[in-house]
């Protein structure tokens, strides 16, 4: 895979003069041998849509600049912002200021792979949206890059540090289920839409080349940017890398799988038969491990599980009974474990104290974070290979250590791209 650094000087060159100087509110920046609230940690936000508008508000006080590609999201997002804090369209302005400890990116799926790069090669520590990637190659640079650089890189699968996830993985390590040897996830179905007829200019208040940057060109249609990127399989993939990125999150940590991979996927979908989207409407995938014996399932739709109401989730199927996980993201996790309290003598789970708040410590500590890059890539390949497998058609088996599909030249070519134009891993 091409290493190929883009080049932000180029650009930024040409505009250093019209570029402020950073003026930050007095007591932000730490001096040193003087730390205050966060350690004076000072993050630059690159994408104010959707998420990102829920972290502006978390995190308002330390966030000194935003970022978007459109106008009157950035507009939006002020209203949110503290009033001194700076805009810019382009976010390699961000990495290239000195006076930034961190950056936060809440872009679509297909920038995060070479945010997140450029950001490490930049010297900042990372908070990237989930899923970390869209493709394989591009996620073991992510990773490749955070070692390399010696970069905290968080990703948002907050699932793990809500307060019930702490007792539901000693609950399942202690071995209250005995041997696990089956999961099945129930997720809704992917919505049906998008009107080619809508094809036309961008507006003058969107870049459209740079909001596509490394994905191939398209032409703009309303129904394709901001949210709705997710139904496309190159930009977001669908339910199974969205919300799948939560609870095979969960899954990957409760079970000791943040190092292992599927020996074999198998994915089942019913495409649309109208409007643009192209993610399949519904979607059986099962993902199979070796040492010990194990299948996910994902069903869209599933069948929610009795004495539940959340609209996804997932049942942990063991030889000594059954345990029910529901939600996983910002809506809440819910399960029969809730009130579990480890034994005496267990084996330690890390309790996080909250996401934003185990990177800023880590950060702080330089250890890895709860959901490090390395396992946020794990997870975000079993999202991918599930796409793969529904795409060809036919079963893949999967060399974790090498990262290759076995005997399948096909396949494998589908697990990078080559970017377009400057934007290149």
């Amino acid at each position: 895979m091409s290493r190929k650094r883009i080049s932000r000087r180029m650009f930024l060159g040409a505009t250093a003069a019209a570029v402020a100087p950073m003026v930050l509110p007095q007591g932000v920046l730490a001096a040193p041998g003087r730390p205050g609230a966060n350690d004076r940690i000072v993050i630059g936000q690159i994408g104010t849509g959707g998420m990102g508008r829920y972290h502006l508000g978390r995190l308002r006080d330390q966030i000194a600049v935003i970022c978007d590609v459109d106008d009157t999201q950035l507009a939006e997002a002020m209203k949110t912002a503290r009033p001194e804090t700076q805009t810019c369209k382009d976010y390699r302005r961000i990495l290239d200021r000195n006076d930034l400890d961190t950056v936060l990116i809440t872009a679509p799926d297909h920038w995060h792979g070479v945010m997140t790069v450029q950001a490490c090669e930049a010297g900042k520590d990372v908070y990237v949206e989930k899923p970390s990637s869209v493709t394989v190659e591009e996620g073991r640079a992510m990773v490749e890059a955070a070692r390399r650089y010696g970069r905290i890189v968080q990703v948002g699968s907050q699932g793990r540090s809500m307060p019930n996830a702490w007792r539901i993985c000693s609950y399942l390590r202690n071995g209250e289920l005995g041997n696990v040897s089956r999961v099945e996830c129930w997720h809704y179905e992917n919505p049906v839409g998008g009107d080619p007829t809508k094809n036309g200019p961008a507006p003058g208040h969107l870049d459209w080349d740079l909001w596509l940057g490394p994905a191939r060109w398209v032409p703009y249609n309303p129904e394709r940017v901001h949210f709705n990127f997710r139904w496309f399989l190159e930009f977001g993939g669908g339910q199974v890398r969205d919300r799948g990125a939560h609870v095979l999150s969960l899954a990957s940590w409760f079970l000791g799988l943040d190092e292992k991979g599927p020996v074999r996927v198998t994915a089942v979908g019913e495409p649309p038969h109208e409007g643009m989207y192209d993610c399949p409407t519904t979607m059986e995938v099962t993902w199979e491990f070796k040492d010990p014996d194990l299948s996910i399932v994902w069903k869209q739709p599933g069948t929610v599980p009795e004495g539940t109401e959340a609209k996804f989730g997932a049942v942990y199927y063991g030889d000594k009974g059954s345990l029910t996980v529901g939600g996983g993201d910002g809506g809440g996790l819910v399960s029969g474990a809730d009130t579990y309290e480890p034994p005496a003598g267990s084996a330690p789970v890390y309790r996080s104290p909250g996401h934003h708040e185990d990177w800023f410590e880590c950060i702080k500590s330089r250890q890895r974070p709860i959901m490090d890059i390395a396992p946020a890539h794990n997870v975000a390949k079993l999202c991918i290979l599930a796409n793969l497998a529904y795409r060809l058609g036919r079963p893949l088996d999967w060399d974790h250590a090498s990262e290759r599909f076995i005997n399948d030249e096909q396949a494998n070519r589908m697990l990078g791209n080559s970017g377009r134009g400057p934007w290149h891993l």
